[in-house]
C-alpha cells in the first residue's frame, strides 16, 4: 500500500467524521427532547519525547503543539443513557536530540467517532460516569534530514477502542463549573510499518509485503487522556485542561515510543439548530450529553 493510497484514506475519514459532525447539528431539529451540541475548540502547548528506531536510535525531545475540535451530542435514541462523541485534531511536535545538532518534526492528524453509556447522579448529585468504545483513524508522518538514508517514517493506524469519562457537575460559589477526566484507549486495529532497513523507495517500487499488521496490546500500546475543568460564563464555557498522550509499538524490529504533555486552553459552549431554537419555548425537556 503507497503512502498516497493511506492519505486518501485519512482524506475520506475526514469528510466522514465532518459529515457525522454536520448530522450531530441537524437531526434535533425535529426531534424531542432537544438536543444541544457541547463544542469544544482548544489549543494546546506542551513538552513531547519521541523515539523512532527506523530513523534514529536516539530518543528526540522539544515543543508539542495542537490543535482540537470536540462535539458531544446525546442519542437520539435513548438520549438519556447515550451519547456520541467526534473528535478532529492535528498534532505538531518540533524536537531535537540531547546534543541538540539534529532535529525531527513529527505532523500527525487525529480523527475519532465514539458512543458511550452514561449514568447519571453516580454516588452523589452532579456526578456522572460515560463509558463505551469508539473507532478512530491517526496518521502522518516523522521526518528526520539528518538521518542518512530514510528521513521519513509514516505513521498510520485504524483502531477500535474503549473510551470513558468521568464528570462532576459543581459551583464555586455562583459559577457553574465542571470538572471532567476523559479517556481513549485503543484495544485492536491495523497499523503500518516496513521492515527496518526497508526503504520507502522500495516500496514505491513494488514491494509491498509485510506493511499492514494486527495491531493489539502485544505490540502497540495507545492512551490518550486529559483532566479538564469548564468555567461556564453565561453562553460560553472557558477549558483549562491538562492533557497526556502516549503512543507505541514494536514490530519488524522497530520500536516507537511517543509521549506529550499539554496545557490546554479552550473556548466552546452547547448549541442549537435554528428548528430547534424555534421549538424551546414548546420544548423545556432539553438533555445535554455532558453538562447539568
Amino acid at each position: 500500500m503507497t503512502s498516497k493510497v493511506y492519505i486518501r484514506l485519512l482524506f475520506c475519514m475526514l469528510l466522514w467524521a465532518w459529515g457525522c459532525q454536520c448530522a450531530m447539528a441537524q437531526d434535533n431539529s425535529d426531534e424531542k427532547p432537544l438536543r444541544p451540541v457541547a463544542t469544544m475548540f482548544s489549543a494546546q502547548y506542551g513538552h513531547a519525547s519521541i523515539l523512532d528506531s527506523y530513523l534514529s536510535p536516539v530518543k528526540y525531545g522539544g515543543k508539542a503543539m495542537a490543535l482540537n475540535y470536540e462535539a458531544q451530542q446525546a442519542t437520539g435514541f435513548a438520549p438519556q443513557q447515550w451519547t456520541r462523541q467526534l473528535s478532529l485534531g492535528v498534532d505538531y511536535d518540533y524536537t531535537h536530540n540531547k546534543a541538540g545538532n539534529h532535529s525531527m518534526h513529527a505532523l500527525l492528524i487525529n480523527a475519532q467517532w465514539g458512543l458511550m453509556h452514561k449514568w447519571n447522579h453516580v454516588f452523589t448529585r452532579g456526578l456522572q460516569f460515560q463509558l463505551g468504545g469508539n473507532t478512530q483513524l491517526r496518521g502522518g508522518a516523522l521526518y528526520n534530514a539528518y538521518n542518512s538514508n530514510n528521513v521519513v517514517s509514516a505513521r498510520i493506524f485504524w483502531n477500535v477502542g474503549l473510551m470513558g469519562q468521568a464528570i462532576f457537575n459543581t459551583h464555586i460559589k455562583r459559577l457553574p463549573i465542571t470538572l471532567r477526566y476523559q479517556a481513549s484507549m485503543p484495544v485492536a486495529g491495523v497499523f503500518f510499518s516496513p521492515d527496518y532497513d526497508e526503504a520507502y523507495y522500495e516500496i514505491y517500487l513494488g514491494n509491498h509485503d509485510n506493511l499492514a499488521h494486527f495491531g493489539w496490546w502485544g505490540n502497540r500500546f495507545d492512551l490518550d487522556h486529559m483532566l479538564s475543568a469548564d468555567l461556564h460564563l453565561g453562553n460560553t464555557i472557558l477549558r483549562i485542561a491538562y492533557r497526556n498522550r502516549i503512543s507505541s509499538s514494536w514490530i519488524n524490529h522497530i520500536s516507537t515510543r511517543d509521549m506529550a504533555h499539554y496545557l490546554v486552553i479552550g473556548i466552546g459552549g452547547e448549541f442549537l439548530n435554528i428548528g430547534a431554537k424555534r421549538n424551546k419555548k414548546l420544548n423545556n425537556n432539553i438533555i445535554s450529553s455532558i453538562y447539568q
